[in-house]
């Protein structure tokens, strides 16, 4: 009997390192690194008319956890935040290093870091850790999103090293159910309180008797302020109705 093409590939030797390509064209170790953001929790970004939203899925599993210390939606400066799906201990080291930047940016040219700036670093990071031998690819899956001249920006990178601008996108556990939900319902001339209550929806009708409101942690940065705005427990109600 034939051994199947992956248990081939380990018998070879060709997912022993990030760097060694398969007969098929395949980075092994990048793709496993790819199935790990599918383990993570949910986070949901959405570009409205009037700024740009997260709606993060914290998934807080032991009750022995202080709420307030499981935070989903980072802030990268005032006018850019970042939610991540996968190991969270790598988005935390991209994401500082995003923080840096953006005030490497703002004391050498006296204006705030643009959004696509912050990702471009991000994934040249990653796509690094897919080239080098001695050590692993980044196991995360990055979202950036703010505001620059006046406009709302999101973007969103993956293990490789990509990134592409989205107007609605989803990573982490059943993202592929919940991109299928948003191309249907989504809409440009949406404002930010109407998209946090569509994605809320969406979550309650995935997540069904498991779904808390609780469990998010909501982000928005409007175009009029520029600066992140938090929404989580009681205040986030109102858009559970």
């Amino acid at each position: 009997m034939d051994m199947p093409t992956e248990m081939q590939h380990q018998a070879m030797g060709y997912d022993r390192a990030a760097t060694m390509f398969s007969p098929e064209g395949h980075l092994l170790q990048v793709e496993y690194a790819e199935k790990t953001v599918k383990l993570g929790s949910n986070s949901v970004g959405l570009v409205c008319k009037d700024g740009v939203i997260f709606v993060a899925d914290k998934r807080i599993r032991d009750n022995l956890i202080a709420p307030e210390s499981a935070v989903k939606v980072f802030e990268v400066d005032d006018h850019v935040m970042a939610t991540a799906a996968g190991i969270a201990s790598d988005a935390r080291v991209l994401i500082d290093r995003a923080r840096l930047l953006a005030q490497q940016h703002k004391v050498s040219y006296g204006t705030p870091v643009d959004p696509i700036s912050v990702i471009q670093m991000i994934a040249d990071n990653k796509q690094a850790y897919t080239q080098y031998g001695g050590s692993r690819p980044y196991g995360v899956s990055i979202m950036i999103a703010g505001v620059s001249k006046n406009r709302p920006h999101l973007y969103t990178s993956d293990i490789t090293g990509n990134f592409f601008a989205y107007r609605a996108n989803s990573i982490g556990e059943n993202d592929e159910q919940i991109k299928e939900e948003l191309r249907k319902g989504f809409k440009d001339d949406m404002t930010m309180d109407e998209g946090v209550k569509f994605v809320i929806k969406i979550f309650k009708e995935i997540l069904g008797k498991n779904f808390e409101v609780s469990r998010f942690d909501v982000g928005m940065i409007s175009l009029k302020e520029g600066k992140l705005v938090r929404v989580h427990g009681e205040d986030l109600k109102k858009y559970a109705k």
